[in-house]
Parts: C-alpha cells; sequence; structure tokens
C-alpha cells in the first residue's frame, strides 16, 4: 500500500472518529480532555498567554515527524493544551499533546 492511500484512509478514519457537534469531546468520556469551542478558542488566543499552533506543531514533530492533520485547543488536566493529531511517515496516526502555555511535547492519547 503507498503512502497516499495510507494517507487517504487515516483522513477518513479520522473525519469517522472525528466528534459530531463542534470540537468538543464528550465530558462522559474518561480520560480524554474537553476541547474549546470557536469562540473559547479565540478567547484563549487574544489573551496572548499561549504559544503559537506552530510553535507546538513543530514540538509535536520532532517526537513524530509527519503532516499534523488536526489540531484542538483542549483543556487538559494542568491546564490548556494542544491535541495535535499527526499522519507519521511511516503512515500511522498519533495523537500528541502539547502543553498550550509552555509549548512542550507533555504526552500522547
Amino acid at each position: 500500500m503507498g503512502i497516499v492511500s495510507r494517507f487517504l484512509i487515516a483522513a477518513l478514519t479520522i473525519v469517522v472518529l472525528a466528534p459530531a457537534h463542534g470540537d468538543e469531546l464528550h465530558p462522559a468520556t474518561a480520560n480524554q480532555p474537553v476541547c474549546l469551542d470557536q469562540k473559547e478558542r479565540r478567547a484563549e488566543i487574544e489573551t496572548g498567554r499561549l504559544v503559537e499552533l506552530g510553535t507546538a506543531m513543530r514540538a509535536a514533530k520532532r517526537h513524530t515527524p509527519g503532516i499534523v492533520v488536526r489540531a484542538r485547543l483542549c483543556h487538559g488536566h494542568d491546564g490548556l493544551i494542544y491535541v495535535l493529531t499527526v499522519l507519521a511517515h511511516d503512515g500511522k496516526v498519533a495523537q500528541l499533546i502539547v502543553d498550550a502555555v509552555k509549548g512542550t511535547l507533555v504526552g500522547g492519547l
């Protein structure tokens, strides 16, 4: 299977598994972050406390080289986090968590 085929399968998987209503995850899902809607994201970004998304993407790509296919700003256990879905060069999909204030990789889902 070629890289294009893997990319299409991964992209379709992400679309199928994406939440049905906006960017938020279902709050009852155990150990899953609750993501901000567009209005909440804009308000948080305007505070100037968060690193830019590009900084978070570079941190994630240093750990898992590939293409970021989805980015969400969410509430984590210790504050705001970026949840980044990365399609790695080997065709695997990874969800990585980057601290939205520090810009450091803190884990994965």
